[in-house]
């Protein structure tokens, strides 16, 4: 069958609001989602069987989605990126996929204190009303000042604030800084680390890393991830500066 044929034999449904499927004889061979990201950027995904599953929906979705589009893919994937490049989308930015190590003697973060005056709440110990008021000031300084495009994707308007997946750093009874960990696979991920602005440069996210490293260090967790945007300077210096290596990276690619 040649290419033409190929695409010929697929056929698009939209079956629903921001979904499509690729059809080829009647079996599924494709699908495509939208997501909406806080700053108001639109994502796509594809997930298709062959080459001409994926062009048909990206012809599909790209006809009826609105510029620019944006979608995110393991640089690694070249099949994956070829296929967007095809569609007309080029790479925006870059973000590193870190390996951290949790040992003590291996990152150097055991005797990582915080600054006079700031106290480290274990996970689970944050109370959900300051960790609220932490989260709202530093999106409220986020959107002055850097704004959202380049923060992680997981960053959501309005987050479900479970205390057990954050460590809080405390100058007396206001939370000042925050370090959230998930479980998205049996590897732990450090999805965010926050310091309010009047509080930078102290060592406050160095002594959030170290106490969440020892935690996991401590349940016989021997790495965690981490994922830093390449333009972030201060926090690609904060991993490297504890051993952390570079396990691969993500594309963020863009149709305008």
């Amino acid at each position: 069958m040649n290419p033409v044929d190929s695409r010929a034999a697929v056929l698009i449904s939209h079956v629903a609001s921001g979904r499509w499927h690729a059809l080829e004889d009647d079996l599924v061979v494709g699908r495509g989602e939208t997501a909406q990201r806080p700053d108001g950027r639109l994502f796509v995904s594809i997930d298709a069987w062959h080459d001409a599953a994926f062009d048909r929906l990206a012809e599909a979705m790209l006809a009826a989605l609105p510029r620019p589009l944006h979608t995110m893919a393991a640089e690694a994937d070249l099949d994956l990126t070829t296929r967007w490049q095809r569609a007309g989308f080029t790479t925006r930015r870059r973000e590193w996929d870190y390996a951290v190590p949790t040992d003590p003697r291996a990152t150097g973060l055991g005797p990582a204190l915080p600054p006079p005056g700031v106290t480290i709440k274990a996970f689970g110990s944050a109370e959900e009303a300051p960790l609220r008021a932490l989260d709202r000031a530093i999106r409220a300084e986020v959107a002055a000042g850097p704004g959202w495009p380049d923060m992680p994707a997981e960053v959501l308007v309005r987050p479900q604030l479970d205390p057990s997946k954050y460590a809080v750093a405390a100058a007396g009874d206001q939370y000042v800084g925050l370090l959230r960990l998930a479980m998205v696979t049996r590897l732990p991920r450090i999805g965010l680390i926050a310091v309010r602005a009047d509080h930078q440069r102290r060592g406050i996210a160095r002594a959030l890393l170290g106490h969440a490293l020892s935690a996991l260090h401590h349940v016989g967790k021997e790495a965690a991830s981490a994922e830093v945007t390449e333009s972030n300077a201060a926090a690609t210096a904060l991993f490297e500066g504890i051993g952390a290596r570079r396990a691969g990276s993500n594309l963020e690619l863009v149709l305008r």
